[in-house]
């Protein structure tokens, strides 16, 4: 048992021992426990398999390649509507942990791990340039050039976290943060892959 995830359920007093029971479940099974990006994950092999986490009003697990689950029960929920392969189940006050349901979701995963069952990460396809941002690339040659030396997963993403803004002002703030990561030669979310 990692310390770090003791210390995790500990400072979620609402939801410790929901926490506690997800935990021996993802225990009982072959999986090690890690603790990454702020959580605690579950692994097999060093492969991520599963994780969990609490917020204010809702606790709930995550299954890293859950798109690949039967979901006999109907409780994976995609996260957002751009995310491919991960699934969540999610759990409110009150809620009781099914946990031979949830012990068979775990162990299927498990085993579609073993499997090197994996969603194929798609390359970054071809954007729009925001003519916000070509605007300012136009009038700032240090921005173009830095642009250019982008990888083109980054530059979508930097183009279209600026085309998604509505209003002119949120384009110029958002315009106004990113400069200095292109200038760093940085992605829009790479603060999030370094956890």
């Amino acid at each position: 048992m990692n310390p770090k995830v003791d210390t995790y359920i500990e400072t979620k007093s609402n939801w410790s021992e929901e926490l506690k029971t997800l935990r021996s479940i993802f225990l009982s099974t072959e999986m090690e426990e890690d603790f990454k990006w702020g959580g605690p994950v579950y692994t097999v092999n060093g492969k991520n398999v599963t994780g969990m986490a609490a917020f204010k009003n809702h606790y709930g697990m995550w299954f890293f390649n859950g798109v690949f689950l039967k979901d006999n029960h109907s409780l994976l929920v995609n996260t957002q509507e751009t995310t491919k392969a991960l699934r969540q189940i999610k759990f409110k006050k009150g809620e009781e942990i099914p946990t031979d349901i949830i012990r068979d979701y775990v162990l299927e995963a498990i085993e579609n791990e073993k499997q090197g069952l994996k969603v194929a990460p798609s390359k970054p396809g071809a954007y729009s340039l925001s003519p916000y941002l070509k605007e300012a690339m136009d009038n700032d040659s240090e921005l173009l050039n830095a642009f250019i030396a982008l990888t083109p997963g980054k530059q979508k993403d930097y183009s279209n976290h600026i085309s998604d803004a509505k209003q002119e002002k949120t384009k110029a703030s958002r315009l106004e943060k990113i400069r200095p990561m292109i200038l760093a030669g940085g992605g829009l979310h790479d603060k999030y892959k370094n956890c």
